[in-house]
């Protein structure tokens, strides 16, 4: 039962139901109605494609804080070593293999293991974007040095088995040096 004050005769009236339920349905009605379009229109958005790709691009772009911190993020035995590489492959991010393809590592396509990889250029996989290319590292560095725990045995088997470089070791530890890679991943 509803009831209805009446603040001349100081009294509370009855109201009939079906009357005060179907005004009130009326105008839920209709401010749902209301809200409805406007948060339809509201949420449609007059971003353009073009504007989408820009949005894209900017949140792929490369910097070298943004793959520090995907590094992290990956969880790598050895971080400081694998941004070591990256900087040491790419030549501090200016060769045409990191321009051109994206490829951090200057890893070859792979054949035998799951890749990331979108196909051969300029001898050296090629990705869509930076983040694949350590994406792709991180699937290599699963297969291949998931069982290393020793920083020598890891860089060991770097001089071996991923370079051609017969100096490459001596250049990362160099790098990890010279640039203090080992204090970016202390927590």
């Amino acid at each position: 039962m509803y009831y209805k004050y009446d603040s001349k005769t100081l009294t509370f009236n009855k109201v009939n139901y079906l009357k005060f339920g179907l005004k009130s349905l009326i105008v839920l009605f209709i401010i749902f109605l209301i809200f409805g379009l406007s948060f339809r229109s509201s949420s449609r958005s007059n971003i353009t494609e073009k504007e989408i790709e820009l949005i894209v691009l900017k949140q792929n772009e490369f910097t070298k804080e943004k793959l520090i911190d995907k590094i992290k993020g990956l969880n790598f035995k050895f971080p400081h070593i694998v941004l070591a590489q990256a900087m040491l492959e790419s030549n501090n991010f200016k060769s045409q293999v990191f321009l051109e393809n994206n490829n951090l590592f200057g890893m070859k396509e792979a054949t035998m293991r799951i890749c990331t990889a979108k196909g051969t250029q300029f001898n050296h996989a090629y990705y869509d974007n930076w983040m694949e290319s350590l994406y792709d590292y991180a699937f290599y560095s699963s297969k291949y040095l998931s069982d290393i725990t020793t920083e020598n045995d890891y860089l060991s088997y770097l001089g071996q088995s991923y370079a051609q470089d017969k100096e490459y070791v001596v250049k990362i530890s160099n790098m990890i040096k010279q640039n203090q890679l080992k204090e970016i991943f202390i927590d």
